[in-house]
């Protein structure tokens, strides 16, 4: 079967916003919320929308950075059959706050696209961080996949 899912993250300056989308019909697969990362009250709110109308689950408790909260989420869309490692995932797609003036559409992100994305981290210290943190632990999991950045500044544009 051909790779037609794709998972978009939102990775905020405390929370985690991701859904999963298939691009056949473009309908959603499962979202979720990771919020208040690093504090003991962390809570993440995982909705799978298939199945059979099988609701939300929620777990709390420390989740204690942005890496374990994806790492969660992941763990979440896994317990549905839709794991990270699934062939049918084609892509990653991540919210970014800023991407100077250098970005003005979505972007395939490589290691020079990633450098510029850190540089501009003093104009964005709260976003652009964590967004960092979400590119870069996507990316680990899986490497294979190419990550695209869509960026809230290219809106401006």
């Amino acid at each position: 079967m051909e790779p037609h899912r794709v998972l978009v993250l939102n990775s905020g300056s405390s929370s985690v916003k991701y859904q999963l989308l298939d691009m056949r019909d473009r309908s959603r697969l499962a979202s979720g919320l990771v919020e208040r990362i690093g504090e003991e009250t962390s809570r993440l709110v995982h909705t799978p929308l298939t199945g059979g109308g099988a609701g939300p689950r929620e777990r709390t408790g420390r989740i204690a950075d942005h890496a374990a909260a994806l790492e969660a989420a992941a763990e979440e869309l896994a317990a549905d059959g839709l794991g990270l490692d699934s062939p049918e995932l084609a892509a990653i797609g991540h919210r970014v706050v800023h991407g100077g003036l250098r970005f003005s559409a979505p972007t395939v992100i490589t290691d020079e696209v990633l450098t510029e994305i850190e540089r501009l981290v003093p104009v964005a210290p709260l976003h652009n961080p964590a967004n960092i943190t979400g590119i870069r632990t996507a990316r680990a999991l899986r490497p294979d996949l190419p990550q695209v950045a869509v960026f809230d500044t290219a809106f401006h544009t």
